[in-house]
Order: C-alpha cells, then sequence, then structure tokens
C-alpha cells in the first residue's frame, strides 16, 4: 500500500539486499527502483499525521511525522538519490549500499518526530557519509574519512548530551522548537551546527567531499548539510544568532574559493556559502524566509549536484581536477560543459533558472525585516557565487587555456542523470509556482518583477565585467598548485600536539608514578618488613650524615652504614623476641580500634 512504509526504510533495508546482486543489469535496476519506490511512498503519505509510534522506556518514538516542513524535504531527497543512483550505476557495489544508506537515515532525521530516533538516524548518516569519502580509495581519502567521522562524532556526542539534558528538563523526547534557552539547547545547536559547517565547525566539508569518489561527491553534496538546515528550521526558527551566523557562513568561503586550485573544493566552499542563506532564513523565521530556506534548499540540492556531478564526470574522463591542469574541454565533452553552464547559470541566479526564485526570497526577507546589513551581505555574497562557482567553474574547466587534454564525453549514464537535474534546474525558474506549492506557508510572491529582474541582471552583468577586467590586467589571483590553510588547522596541529604530549612529558610523568607506586614503595616496604630496626638506623643515620658539616662525622657514620648494610637483613631472632612481637600486634590492633570507633 503506498505510504504504508516508513519513509527511510525503503532505501535503509533496501541498500541491505544490493551485495546480493550478481547480476549486473538486475542491480542496477533495482537501485534505480529503490529510490522511485522511496518517491513513490512518500507521495502518498497523509499529510499533517504522525505515523509509525510507538512506546520505548516510557517516551514517544516517532518515525512519521509528516508536514509541509518535512514533506518538501522528502520529495528532494528521494529525487536527489534517484538522480545519484542514475549518475553513478558504473559505479561499486559497497558505494551503492553506503549511499542507500545515507539516502535513507537523512530521510529518517526528516520525518523524526522526537529526539532519540533522530539522533540515531544522524549517526548512521555519519557513518555512511565518511565509507563513501573512504570509497576515493587514495591516502587522502582514508585521511579526510577519518577526520569527517572524528568529527561528526564529536557533533554526534554534542548532540547525544544535549539531548539527554533536555529530556531532564522537560521529560519529553519530542523534536520541536527550541530556542535558546539553555545547556541542552546550546549543545544540541552545536550538533546541528557542525553538520550545517558552521563558521570554524565547517573544514571537515572542504576537506573531505573533494576527496571522495566522483560518484559519492554528488550524494555527499545533497544530504548532510540539507538535514542540518531542515533540523535548524524545525527546532531554532526564529533564533537571532543564526541571522549572522549565516551573514558569516555566506561570506567568508568566497574568499577560500577565489584562491583554491582544485576545482571540487571551489564548489565544497560554495556549498557553504550556499547553506549561509538558508541559515539566515532560519534565523530571520518569518513565513517568507522560512519558505526561502525550504525552496532554496531544494533548488540548491539539484544545481548543486549538477555542478559535482560535472565536475566529477571531468575527473573520471581525465584524472584532473585542478584548474592548472585544465582548459578546453568544452572541445571533446560539449555536453558536459552544457550541464555544467546551467548549474552554474542556477546557483548565480540567473532568471530563468532555479535559484533565481529561491534565493531572491531569503533577501527579500531580509529587506522587508529592515536588516539592511544582512541584505547587503546577502547581495556581496550573490555577487560572488556568482564569480567562483557561476564564471570560475566553467571557465577554468572547459575554456580558459587549452590543457591539450582531448577526453572522450562523459558514459552516458552520466549524462542523463546530468540532463534530468538540468531540466529540474530550468523548470523550476520557468515555472516556480510548482515548487511554491509545496512550501511550508501559503505563499504570495512573484519573483520576476521588472525591477527583481533588472537588478539581479546588473548584478550578475558587473560581477562579470570585474571579472574579465581582472583577467585581462592579470590582477585576478593566479591558480597556483598550494595548500590552502584553513580552521582545520588548529585541530589537525592540536591533535598532533595533544598526542606529542601524551607521547613524552605525560608519559615520562606516567611512567615514574608507575615506578613509585609500583617498584620502589613497595620495594621499600618489603625492605623494611624484613629487618625493621635496621631500615630505620640505616635512614637515619643517613639523614644525619647528610646534613652534617664535619668529615669526621660523616665519615664515621658512613662507616656505620656500610656495616649496617653488610649484615642487613640482621637475624630477626636477635632483635626480636616473642614477646616484643606479641606487644607490636598488640599495639596496632589498639590502634586500629581507636581509628575504627573515633574516626
Amino acid at each position: 500500500m503506498i505510504g504504508s512504509i516508513p519513509p527511510a526504510f525503503v532505501l535503509l533495508f533496501g541498500a541491505l539486499l544490493i551485495p546480493f546482486l550478481k547480476n549486473r543489469t538486475l542491480r542496477n535496476g533495482y537501485i534505480l527502483l529503490l529510490p522511485v519506490v522511496s518517491l513513490i511512498n512518500i507521495i502518498g503519505l497523509p499529510p499533517g499525521v504522525e505515523s509509525w509510534v510507538w512506546i520505548f522506556l516510557g517516551h514517544k518514538i516517532i518515525l512519521g511525522r509528516v508536514d509541509a516542513l518535512s514533506l518538501p524535504f522528502g520529495y528532494i531527497f528521494s529525487l536527489a538519490a534517484l538522480i545519484g543512483a542514475i549518475y553513478s550505476l558504473e559505479g561499486r557495489s559497497d558505494e551503492h549500499v553506503a549511499a542507500m544508506l545515507y539516502g535513507g537515515s537523512a530521510l529518517g532525521a526528516v520525518f523524526a518526530g522526537d529526539f532519540l530516533s533522530l539522533f540515531v538516524f544522524c549517526e548512521i548518516m555519519a557513518f555512511a557519509a565518511a565509507y563513501l569519502v573512504w570509497a576515493g580509495r587514495t591516502p587522502a581519502s582514508y585521511q579526510a574519512g577519518l577526520r569527517y567521522l572524528l568529527v561528526h562524532l564529536f557533533g554526534g556526542l554534542c548532540l547525544l548530551v544535549g539531548i539527554i539534558i533536555h529530556v531532564q528538563e522537560t521529560g519529553s523526547v519530542a523534536f520541536n522548537a527550541l530556542g535558546l534557552s539553555g545547556l541542552s539547547s546550546y549543545l544540541i545547536l552545536i550538533g546541528f551546527g557542525i553538520n550545517a559547517a558552521f563558521p570554524l565547525l565547517h573544514a571537515w566539508l572542504p576537506d573531505a567531499y573533494p576527496e571522495a569518489s566522483a560518484t559519492g561527491t554528488v550524494f555527499l553534496s545533497v544530504f548532510t548539510t540539507k538535514t542540518a538546515v531542515y533540523v535548524l528550521a524545525r527546532s531554532f526558527a526564529g533564533v537571532d544568532l543564526l541571522i549572522w551566523i549565516g551573514a558569516a557562513m555566506v561570506t567568508f568561503p568566497i574568499f577560500y574559493a577565489v584562491i583554491e586550485n582544485n576545482l571540487r573544493r571551489v564548489l565544497s566552499y560554495s556549498l557553504i556559502n550556499q547553506v549561509g542563506f538558508m541559515v539566515v532564513g532560519v534565523g530571520i523565521g518569518t513565513e517568507l524566509a522560512l519558505n526561502g530556506t525550504v525552496a532554496h534548499a531544494f533548488s540548491h540540492i539539484l544545481y548543486k549536484a549538477l555542478l559535482f556531478m560535472s565536475m566529477g564526470a571531468v575527473l573520471q574522463q581525465t584524472g584532473k581536477i585542478n584548474a592548472t591542469d585544465l582548459g578546453g574541454l568544452y572541445r571533446t565533452m560539449p555536453l558536459t560543459t552544457i550541464f555544467c553552464i546551467i548549474g552554474a547559470a542556477s546557483i548565480s541566479g540567473v532568471p530563468l533558472f532555479s535559484g533565481f526564485i529561491s534565493k531572491a526570497m531569503v533577501i527579500s526577507a531580509a529587506g522587508i525585516g529592515q536588516l539592511g546589513f544582512i541584505w547587503f551581505v546577502l547581495i556581496f555574497a550573490s555577487a560572488g557565487v556568482f564569480h567562483h562557482s557561476g564564471i570560475k567553474i566553467p571557465f577554468f574547466a572547459f575554456f580558459g587555456h587549452d590543457s591539450g587534454l582531448r577526453p572522450k564525453e562523459a558514459p552516458l549514464n552520466m549524462l542523463i542523470a546530468m540532463g534530468i537535474a538540468a531540466f529540474f534546474c530550468i523548470a523550476i525558474g520557468i515555472f516556480p509556482g510548482y515548487l511554491y506549492s509545496i512550501l511550508p506557508y501559503p505563499i504570495d510572491y512573484v519573483p520576476y518583477t521588472a525591477a527583481h529582474v533588472v537588478d539581479q541582471l546588473q548584478l550578475l552583468f558587473f560581477s562579470a565585467l570585474a571579472f574579465t577586467l581582472l583577467i585581462l590586467s592579470g590582477i585576478y589571483p593566479a591558480e597556483m598548485r598550494c595548500v590552502n590553510l584553513d580552521a582545520d588547522w588548529f585541530y589537525r596541529k592540536g591533535a598532533k600536539a595533544f598526542m606529542s604530549l601524551l607521547n613524552n612529558p605525560l608519559a615520562r610523568v606516567g611512567d615514574a608514578l608507575r615506578r613509585l607506586v609500583f617498584d620502589l614503595i613497595p620495594g621499600g616496604l618489603l625492605q623494611f618488613s624484613r629487618d625493621p630496626v635496621s631500615s630505620i638506623r640505616i635512614t637515619s643515620e643517613s639523614i644525619l650524615r647528610n646534613l652534617s658539616h664535619s668529615p669526621a662525622r660523616q665519615a664515621y657514620l658512613s662507616e656505620e652504614i656500610k656495616r649496617a648494610r653488610e649484615n642487613y637483613p640482621h637475624d630477626l631472632k636477635k632483635h626480636w623476641t616473642v614477646a616484643p612481637t606479641a606487644t607490636w600486634i598488640v599495639l596496632l590492633l589498639l590502634a586500629y580500634l581507636i581509628i575504627y570507633y573515633f574516626f
């Protein structure tokens, strides 16, 4: 029955059967069927209800909260999973399993109505995404995947601690609006913020995404950050702090993207920039802003996946991805070039493309809310993203200087996937009403006004003019083979310093404490127990010798100590008869009784 399966289960449990399908044709058909069934299942969900609810440890677990906010994300996640599946048909089975687990857990997080199931799905996402990074099968991808996993496990730990405190405070695990009202909400915000790539918590994204396989990066660009946008919209809508966090997110990646040589890393910084628009919308929190956030997330998933697919095709066909190594590929990869240009036009907000009708809603919400500085920052960021994603990506990959590379056009399945994404980028831009109809709130927004179109064309024209003049004058930063430092420098170097501290000073202190506690003290006590009188005598005479200033006295004490050590241990019977021994035992028992009764 349509709509009778929990949204996450189609992809999650369907992924487990993929390794058992040895026939390639059957396996490919099954992989394509999974996201189709997922999309049909979500379309059949009854809106406005909570389904698949049961009680666990006295708390209500909800796997199917279907409402106007979760449904648009469910639609686009399933559609993106289908496009990614087509694009990766020639990939390995293990990547398909990880990709479907990744998509299924993202759907689970979107439709979760409680914090417990949300946490579980987020952790599955982290492990599945890390595997997609490792699927790059290079030393760099293994290291980047490990860093990715460690960062997201830390985020998951913050989220878990915040959830525990929240449950202690409220007695409920319901996942609803929170606001910033205490320690629990701040910890939960940090957990969500790591997934959203907040400033200073963002370095995992440009570190890991470019190291994944050509197909893995497409899935990575879809789920983690947009799931974070969804949970922020669900729990922190209207929190002013997010406005400023989003403003920082739309700004600083521009400068990194301009000087970056690796084109997939350029797109990774651009992804942070675009998520910043969504975070600003969540922070503003009005109906127009939240509609703009959801619409921009929907559009962004399609055009960012299209751009990553075009660069993945370039990487697969040439083995290169740096701007310094590419150029002139339009000659032999014309279709990939066209699809890349469509993605670039969409992300830049060119009229008649999807970015134009979604990004403008967030900018308009800032203007209506009289947030003049934020409005200016968003306009500046719009010009910046056109510069580094709208111009730099297609220019250096397909035009620019002639690299001499003459690769074949991308495989058919990749072209089909790019074609589907390009179709939606154009269709949404021309007919925005279909997207607007599934947004959380009723909307009466007209993007194609004369003023808006003219303003956007002016912005694009002058940005293109600035790029052209900078290139012709030689002022534009040259593409260089280099490593750009980012916030990850602190935890990379910090981790090395911490391990050095553990392996050197702390290790020596620990070894000294071990020898003191387990060797010296027990050994000394053992020696003392063999002849207490002689032990006390040797110790006291050693102290007196060290304190004495008379050479004769020191020589005498040295001789006494030497004789005592030569005869150590003495015949215990000589010093210890039965009577003194019994006396000492009685005294020790008496001391024990006094301590026991009075202390």
